[in-house]
């Protein structure tokens, strides 16, 4: 099937959209699941150390992405935000190289645990293991686009677990008061890990939460792309009339464990894991643009086979990289290059300064939905 940049289908006009952009926010879609599934057999043969996963989230990620500027607006992402960095300009080779962690990684050269995805060319801020810190991050962006008077928007998401720290109320409601270019994203999948949702909090939605600071808490369908656009639109096109934040809570599934170190059949009911799929945005999404003439077979097949062979691509692309360097293990963890030739007092290691500490370095890390 051929399709015209300019061809507009009825389902593609009723969102400002052209029957293109419908096919290539299916194909991220489709990617991003493709990069997952992938993700998990390589960590099961042992070829990567750890998965976490966006199975479920891929739908509410690209629809919600894809009304953001690329290369001009920002996001921190989470780590099930697989889908969300492909969406804004990451590639599945550049996801594949942060699992095996190589040094050509372009999140962290390696040296980011898998998950943390990061990327400066595409205005996509690295994120760490504790949960919520890139809000105030996207928050102080949001601040800095608002005073350079820039036009940019900066979006942050998370789960509806990580809602609940204090960096959430923190940055909320200072972007509020400031009526900042900002959107805080909830993607809600209904666990924080094994905690269910009804014991995390006390409203039925986390966008109930919103009224608290004045602003629109949106609750969309997660499984409905269309509708994520749509949310999202409406937040972007109102945080860039200065009109201010927008929280939108989007309700999906997880379709696996927390992790790959999780075993959720341990506290989720058999029944609850069997309806999953009957939810899941994918296939929705495919039958939506089969309904409404977008795509066909023929499509559909070309799709597939093109997506097989970049992930294909991107694995042997990434298995074949070398490995960071261990005598470099210590580079960009403090600072290398003073102002001055003489450095602070007050450094490591007896007043020798940061630049020549060459201590042990250790971190606590925890996470959760």
């Amino acid at each position: 099937m051929a399709v015209s940049r300019k061809s507009q289908t009825a389902l593609a006009q009723s969102v400002g959209l052209t029957d293109v952009d419908l096919l290539a926010m299916f194909r991220t879609v489709a990617l991003a699941r493709a990069v997952d599934e992938r993700m998990w057999i390589l960590n099961r043969a042992g070829r990567i150390p750890f998965v976490i996963s966006g199975q479920g989230h891929e739908g509410a990620q690209v629809g919600i992405a894809w009304p953001l500027e690329r290369r001009k607006d920002f996001i921190a992402p989470f780590y099930r935000s697989i889908a969300t960095c492909l969406a804004f300009g990451m590639t599945a080779q550049d996801i594949l190289m942060a699992q095996y962690a190589k040094a050509t990684d372009p999140s962290s050269g390696g040296r980011q645990m898998p998950g943390h995805y990061g990327n400066a060319e595409n205005n996509l801020l690295s994120l760490s293991s504790p949960v919520a810190t890139q809000m105030l991050h996207a928050v102080g962006i949001a601040l800095a686009a608002k005073i350079r008077g820039s036009g940019q928007v900066a979006l942050t998401t998370m789960g509806e677990g990580s809602s609940n720290q204090g960096d959430v109320h923190e940055g909320l409601n200072f972007a509020a008061i400031h009526h900042l270019p900002f959107i805080l994203v909830i993607e809600n999948n209904g666990y924080a890990i094994s905690v269910p949702a009804a014991r995390q909090l006390a409203t039925p939605n986390v966008a109930d939460r919103a009224s608290g600071y004045g602003i629109p808490g949106v609750v969309v369908d997660g499984s409905d792309v269309l509708a994520c656009y749509r949310a999202s639109k409406e937040a972007v096109d109102r945080a860039r009339r200065g009109d201010g934040p927008t929280l939108i809570e989007a309700k999906v599934i997880r379709l696996t464990a927390h992790s790959s170190d999780d075993q959720q059949t341990k506290y989720r009911p058999e029944q609850e894991l069997a309806e999953l799929r009957s939810h899941d945005a994918l296939p929705r999404f495919r039958d939506e643009l089969h309904a409404a003439g977008v795509l066909d077979d023929e499509a559909e097949a070309r799709i597939t086979a093109e997506i097989k062979a970049e992930v294909n691509a991107a694995t042997d692309h990434a298995e074949a990289e070398p490995d960071p360097d261990p005598s470099t293990a210590m580079h960009w963890v403090f600072a290398e290059d003073w102002p001055s030739e003489t450095p602070p007092a007050w450094g490591f290691g007896g007043g020798h300064g940061l630049a020549g500490h060459e201590g042990d370095a250790s971190a606590a890390e925890g996470a959760s939905d």
